[in-house]
């Protein structure tokens, strides 16, 4: 079996015009932010080309399900397209079958190394999970729901690094590429997204930031700007809120109210000390409890655009300006996985 490219966000190259377009296009148009690479509810095994291939400061995520008969998993960074043929150079595997333990390993030349193993397990069968691997200049940093797992060694140059495969005992809901935007200093060709010309981020992600979540936003919500919020909604949540607030002001340019005690998601604005009419209608609610979500959210010249898990869930057209919105305001009964600006 071979690696073969799948699915993430559907992309366009008309983005500069897109409030032109009609309603139906518009809702087809989901755009990644620069250097995040979704892919929702991939088959297994999954086997995919990590765009532009691996580099220090990138993360991968993994978010899926544990089978509640789980034996093993795996989730490896491949030397090539054939998880059977090529060489890993990281090899992440739980182990249920009696063993109960975690073995990290790398295979190179066709020969498996020394196992790294750790007797515990940060799963449970039948229960959401979520992997985050992190790439620094000395080693893989593994945390698992947020906590720190594992560190373990480089054995080969990430640079050699071309595919990811995931496969197992699980139901996989996402994989994310995160870090991986270059600028166009880099060179003609690099940047994939260069017919959007989109800007760039300020940072790199948040992850697992506490609630409540403050962030500047510097520059505004200029047109084609997304922000990427991940999180969990705990069973017995009843609220919470994500504002774009413009600070010397006090207005809140987009007020996202998700109610799960209401089974709706409010949006409205506040001006002048005063809500305005609130707006509810909405292709699909992705919030409930116990549910991760996966947010996108967009700055376009006469609307917000927001996709949850790769879908479009609604527009809200503009009633103040997106420009003057300087501040991120994340609360209420929510966890939060990771926020990028």
């Amino acid at each position: 079996m071979t690696c073969e490219p799948g699915s993430g966000y559907p992309l366009t190259n008309n983005l500069m015009s897109e409030d032109k377009l009609p309603l139906q296009d518009l809702k087809a148009i989901c755009v990644p932010a620069p250097g995040y690479h979704p892919n929702y509810n991939p088959t297994l095994p999954f086997c995919e080309p990590i765009p532009r291939g691996l580099r220090v400061g990138m993360s991968v995520y993994v978010q899926g399900v544990a089978f509640k008969n789980m034996q093993r998993f795996v989730v490896n960074f491949a030397l090539g397209p054939d998880p059977v043929a090529h060489d890993i150079a990281f090899h992440f595997n739980p182990r249920f079958d009696g063993w109960n333990k975690v073995i990290f390993n790398s295979r190179l030349s066709g020969q498996w190394g020394q196992e790294e193993e750790l007797k515990r397990i940060p799963f449970k069968n039948g229960e959401h999970f979520e992997v985050l691997v992190t790439v620094t200049e000395q080693h893989y940093k593994v945390l698992v729901n947020g906590n720190l797992f594992y560190e373990y060694g480089h054995r080969t140059p990430i640079q050699n690094i071309t595919h990811l495969y995931v496969d197992g005992d699980m139901t996989l809901q996402s994989v994310n590429f995160l870090g991986s935007y270059f600028s166009s200093s880099e060179g003609p060709g690099v940047d994939l997204q260069s017919p959007v010309n989109l800007p760039a981020m300020e940072g790199p992600p948040v992850f697992n930031p506490p609630v409540p979540f403050l962030q500047k936003l510097q520059g505004g919500m200029v047109t084609h700007r997304t922000i990427i919020i991940r999180g969990f909604i705990p069973l017995s949540a009843k609220r919470f809120h994500i504002n774009f607030n413009v600070g010397t002001t006090g207005q809140i340019a987009l007020h996202i109210n998700p109610r799960m005690d209401e089974k709706a998601v409010v949006r409205n604005s506040f001006q002048n000390g005063v809500w305005g009419s609130e707006e509810r209608s909405i292709s699909y609610n992705p919030f409930g409890p116990g549910k991760y979500f996966d947010l996108s959210i967009r700055a376009s010249t006469y609307h917000f655009k927001v996709f949850a898990n790769g879908q479009h869930v609604f527009d809200y057209k503009h009633r103040v300006l997106a420009t003057m919105v300087d501040i991120l305001e994340i609360g209420g009964d929510v966890t939060l996985s990771y926020v990028q600006v």
